[in-house]
């Protein structure tokens, strides 16, 4: 929760700009409207009489009635109908390349070619939605365009062209029927005139004037297989016109038509892809690779929808078959039975039976005749009927013209633009602490060095609510011989004179320039517990970091500083002899100082200097040496050190950071301890934990750490910096001068 609060400005402004994004791609994106036609569709026609043609289809119906219809509601025939009966491609709402031909010769051309129409009913399947409505027979119908009233009217387009193809269909296989039918009463009518002259001529051959067979067992019979017989012709007729009906049906018409499952998916497939083939084309070119390879697979879609509707078109035929052959041999087993007790009739009475037999073909074909008159006639009224525009589907609610548009949607766009803004913004703020190595926290500190954390001091830089400091605030300070920045052009001042004139005043003498500062009550808070560190003596303190720009120097004066207002004498040794800097904090002369005595160039008295502060001593470094390290561990500075002992209560020395060079290393051998100052923010955690090694290995005494540079705007020290900030007057004006440090 730390990492989230520390970053909160973070994650609200990812919120803010993606909600700013979201009502940005609200204004910019077109509103699109939806207009939905409700219809009813039945599973069959609700008439008095029912048509041959429906009587042979009634065992294909089945469960995929429902998804069949639903796909041909979105199929590429029924857009292009649609297309066509809307005339669209004359509207420039759905068509704006052809408003832009309005004005020219060709713009009056009736007709669009194959591929326009196609064009523009991919486009039509491309805004079409069909649902069905729960549990009934009812189905939405709906469209989506930028014009509402384009909307409403394609929708009402669609349920209208349905319904018409519907009726036209089932009208053009009545009237094939009906067809059909005729020619076969036209034969039975010549046979049985035929049959008629037979008998005819026979009895008059025969001079038969009547004949009793009512009490003939044989004829008896042969009246009884005689109703059979015609039961028998008349299915046989019937299972013959239905395979007629599949006979003529094209592969076309069948892929249209036939419930097949496979027909059906793959009916399906074609319209999925060319729905979107349509959708892509707002975007991309026809001749875009992608596009190109999509129109193949929908061209590869139709090519395999054409051979599976054949398979399935060839196994209803065969159904078909095969029941119009087992009605024609249940038709030829009653023929012979007939025929077999003609001829046993025959014996009793040749006659008799042979005139019977002509009577009973000829009432045989009558019947006949009078079941197809029948169903010619039931065929006609079905006919007539859906003259009348009758269709098993009808519209329940008709589309009207939408009042708004149903997206894009403000609410909607707001609420998930501000959920993945804030979602990206922690993730965002989790990475970046995962990737940031540097220590960010007290307790990281006290984990890597493994010592205790003697203070921590606040930052002072901008925004840093350093409580009491404004404007620019900086540790870093570069550091010569290859292994830091390049420095800084210093400017001498004299301690106190810092704020006048728009000049910054420097934080390495916070505790005596302004005492009443935050800032200075955590230094002298360090001095408190690095006395009580240790219960033994504690006179020679060296002040390190891991690496440059840490505010060791900043620790090491304002320490020295603190010490020096308990009324002891303090000498502050500049022990950074690479790239020196007290004797610039305290306007001193750095001709003289301690690389001078380690040289055998000067006393020890002419290179301590006394301070504006009072019983602050310092030494500065000198002049640049060649050789830091070897004049460090000379026997010269340990001499020194054994001599200021003696002389002073405390002394501070400001040594060079411990991983760029081994001075740290060898002032701490000789020092009583040593204090670390990790910057927060800045050191790495290998580079402390380097320095951690460094120190270990050398047998340094460590006696704790400094936290510098702390941010307490938004964390648990804020609380607490704050009381410090309001109790017994701490803290200054803000309107102060202000404070850097380099």
């Amino acid at each position: 929760m730390k990492v989230f609060t520390a970053r909160w400005r973070l994650i609200a402004l990812t919120t803010l700009l993606a909600i700013a994004g979201g009502v940005l791609a609200y204004l910019v994106t077109p509103k699109e409207y939806r207009a939905t036609t409700t219809i009813l569709i039945e599973r069959r026609l609700s008439i008095p009489v029912q048509s041959a043609v429906e009587a042979a289809w009634e065992n294909y119906y089945s469960m995929e009635f429902y998804p069949t219809q639903y796909r041909l509601l979105q199929s590429r025939g029924l857009a292009e109908r649609t297309v066509q009966n809307l005339r669209l491609d004359q509207d420039p709402a759905f068509n704006p390349a052809r408003a832009s031909l309005a004005g020219s010769d060709e713009g009056g051309s009736a007709a669009a070619d194959q591929s326009a129409l196609a064009r523009l009913a991919g486009r039509l399947l491309g805004g079409l939605e069909v649902k069905p409505v729960g549990q009934t027979q009812m189905v939405d119908i709906s469209y989506r365009s930028t014009d509402p009233a384009l909307a409403a009217r394609i929708a009402n387009g669609v349920a209208e062209t349905y319904i018409d193809w519907g009726i036209e269909s089932r009208s053009n296989l009545a009237g094939k029927t009906s067809v059909f039918l005729g020619s076969q009463i036209e034969t039975l009518k010549q046979e049985i005139q035929d049959k008629e002259n037979q008998a005819l001529a026979y009895s008059k051959r025969a001079d038969i004037v009547t004949l009793d067979t009512g009490g003939n067992v044989v004829l008896s019979r042969l009246q009884a297989l005689n109703a059979d017989y015609t039961r028998a012709v008349s299915e046989r007729i019937g299972k013959g016109a239905a395979l007629k009906e599949l006979e003529v049906a094209t592969p076309q018409i069948a892929a249209e038509i036939l419930p097949d499952p496979v027909v059906a998916q793959l009916r399906g497939e074609v319209v999925e892809m060319e729905r979107e083939y349509a959708s892509r084309l707002a975007t991309f070119k026809p001749e875009w690779p992608a596009m190109v390879e999509l129109k193949g697979r929908i061209d590869q879609a139709r090519g395999n929808l054409i051979p599976a509707a054949r398979e399935a078109l060839a196994k209803a035929r065969e159904a078909a078959r095969a029941e119009y052959q087992g009605a024609q041999r249940r038709e030829a087993a009653l023929a012979a039975e007939i025929n077999s007790l003609k001829v046993e009739n025959r014996e009793v009475n040749s006659a008799s039976i042979e005139y019977n037999n002509l009577r009973l073909e000829i009432d045989t074909r009558r019947q006949l005749l009078d079941e197809m008159l029948r169903k010619q006639s039931e065929t006609d009224v079905s006919s007539r009927l859906q003259a009348t525009r009758e269709s098993n589907v009808r519209i329940v609610d008709r589309a009207l013209v939408p009042g708004g548009p149903f997206r894009p949607s403000l609410r909607r766009n707001v609420t998930f633009a501000g959920g993945a803004g804030l979602v990206f913004g922690f993730g965002l703020v989790l990475l970046l602490h995962y990737m940031d190595r540097t220590l960010k926290s007290s307790e990281e500190v006290e984990r890597l060095f493994g010592v205790p954390v003697l203070a921590v001091i606040p930052d002072v830089g901008a925004g840093g609510n350093g409580y009491g400091l404004r404007g620019r605030y900086g540790y870093g300070y570069g550091y010569g011989y290859g292994y830091g920045e390049k420095p800084a052009k210093a400017r001498a001042r004299k301690p106190g004179k810092g704020g006048g004139n728009g000049e910054p005043t420097q934080i390495e003498l916070l505790p005596h320039l302004r005492p009443r500062m935050l800032v200075a009550e955590a230094y002298r808070a360090l001095r408190t517990a690095l006395l009580l560190s240790t219960a033994s003596e504690l006179k020679v303190i060296v002040i390190t970091s891991s690496i440059p720009g840490e505010g060791k120097t900043s620790t090491a004066s304002n320490l020295a500083i603190v010490l020096a207002q308990l009324g002891k004498n303090v000498l502050l040794i500049d022990g950074d002899l690479r790239k020196s800097r007290l004797h610039e904090l305290f306007g001193m002369s750095n001709r003289a100082g301690l690389v001078s005595y380690l040289t055998g160039q000067v006393p020890p008295e002419q290179i301590v200097l006394r301070t504006d502060i009072p019983n602050l001593y310092a030494i500065p470094a000198g002049p640049s040496p060649p050789n830091p390290s070897e004049l460090l561990s000379s026997e010269r500075m340990r001499d020194l050190v054994r001599q200021l002992r003696l002389r002073f209560d405390y002394v501070v020395i400001d040594s060079a950071p411990t991983l760029a060079v081994t001075d740290a290393t060898i002032l701490g051998s000789i020092a009583d301890g040593v204090v670390l100052t990790a910057c927060a923010g800045r050191v790495q955690r290998q580079e402390a934990k380097a320095c951690r090694d460094r120190l270990q290995v050398a047998e340094v005494k460590v006696l704790g750490a400094v936290f510098n540079r702390f941010r307490v705007g938004g964390g648990p020290y804020r609380k607490g910096y704050a009381a410090y900030q309001t109790y017994a007057g701490y803290g200054e004006e803000r309107s102060g001068g202000e404070v850097a440090a380099r």
